[in-house]
């Protein structure tokens, strides 16, 4: 089973949530995602400042095996993004939840965060 770590949140398209003490959202995808994907080998991150909505298609991952799309899981401000992943995109297979998150964003309405699913759902829908 894959690593899931308890004090996250989830959405069924495989993207994790933690939220930050400055109310921001940092949101990478799931150990399971990269491990279904293979080896990592381009990352395209949205740009700070895009404003998202909920399901809109905001990253793209590129592995040996297939390409994948990154949809926003809430509606919000992108504040940051991990431009390591650029340069170093295996990240992501080394460290899905630490080092090899994909953007910060500053969320419209932090009740879509808490809406959201926890650990253990996630691990049901897998």
């Amino acid at each position: 089973m894959s690593n899931i770590p308890a004090e996250l949140k989830y959405i069924a398209s495989h993207e994790w949530l933690r939220l930050e003490e400055d109310g921001t959202i940092t949101v990478g995808i799931t150990d399971h995602a990269q491990d279904l994907l293979g080896d990592v080998v381009f990352v395209e991150l949205p740009d700070v400042g895009d404003i998202l909505a909920v399901d809109d298609e905001i990253s793209v991952v590129e592995s040996v095996k297939a390409a994948s799309d990154v949809y926003a899981p809430i509606s919000g401000e992108v504040v940051a993004i991990n431009e390591a992943l650029e340069d170093d995109p295996e990240i992501i297979n080394s460290d899905p939840y630490g080092e090899g998150w994909f953007f910060k964003i500053k969320p419209d309405n932090i009740a879509d965060y808490e809406a959201l699913m926890t650990a253990e759902e996630y691990e049901n829908e897998l």
